[in-house]
Parts: C-alpha cells; sequence; structure tokens
C-alpha cells in the first residue's frame, strides 16, 4: 500500500513538473513573439531605460532591436525548456536562463518610476511583472535539480 502512495505522488510531482515546464515555455515562447512587436517594444521601453543594468542599450541601439534581443533571448530559453525534456543536459542552461531573466525582470519593480501606484489605499504594480515570481522558483528549481 505504501508503495502504491509514493508511485503515486511521485507520478502527481512528475505531472506537475511538466506542467510548470510547458506552462513556462509556452509564456516565455508567446511573450518572446510578442517582443517583435512595435507595441511591446514601447512598452517596455520605459523599464529598460530606467534600470541600472540596461539604461544604455538605447544609447546603441533602436528601441525595436533591444525588444527583438530580448524576445530572442525568452524564446531560446523556451526552446532550451522544452528540448530539455528530451536532453536532460540543456536543463541547467534553461535554469540558469530563468533565473538571469526573472530577476532582472523583477528588479524593474524597484527600478521603474511610477510603477507602484496606490489604489484605494494598496499598493499595486502591473501584475503582468508578478508571473516572474513564479517563474524565478521555478528556474532555481531546475537550476538545482539533481538528476
Amino acid at each position: 500500500m505504501n508503495g502504491t502512495k509514493t508511485n503515486h505522488r511521485i507520478s502527481a510531482y512528475q505531472s506537475g513538473y511538466y506542467i510548470s515546464l510547458f506552462g513556462a515555455a509556452l509564456i516565455l515562447l508567446w511573450i518572446g513573439i510578442f517582443k517583435f512587436t512595435p507595441t511591446e517594444a514601447n512598452a517596455i521601453k520605459p523599464l529598460i531605460e530606467n534600470h541600472f543594468l540596461t539604461f544604455f542599450v538605447y544609447n546603441f541601439v533602436s528601441v525595436q532591436a533591444v525588444s527583438n534581443a530580448i524576445g530572442v533571448i525568452e524564446i531560446i530559453i523556451a526552446l532550451l525548456l522544452i528540448f530539455s525534456v528530451k536532453f536532460a543536459s540543456l536543463k541547467r542552461l534553461a535554469g540558469f536562463g530563468m533565473v538571469a531573466t526573472f530577476l532582472i525582470t523583477l528588479s524593474y519593480l524597484f527600478t521603474t518610476p511610477g510603477v507602484w501606484k496606490v489604489v484605494d489605499g494598496v499598493p499595486v504594480t502591473d501584475f503582468f511583472i508578478l508571473k516572474d515570481l513564479m517563474l524565478l522558483g521555478f528556474g532555481l528549481m531546475i537550476l538545482n535539480e539533481k538528476k
């Protein structure tokens, strides 16, 4: 009986892992593709130009080129996640890419003026960026996986 419960737990864990993996890949792929649009390029401009690590990039390349580069990075990480199912050696690269990407994007919450607002006495932000907290956590899980 105990072995059945253990197998069920492993199966549930594996199912959750793969749902998270493919969910993260879908989000990265979708947002990465969206980075190639002028709407998204302009939307991320205030984030990029007010960050201590990225403020200078617009001195060298266009708003769209920066957005395209970020899109390529997000798409590559998504593909690494997907292919890590078959090629385990890609898992660490995907995890590292996720951790680096989402640490930077979450830091925009603290470097971009006006990103926080108070609505009815509650501090709020553009909630789309908060998905990166979960994705950062999943990236850390992947990076620290022992397999």
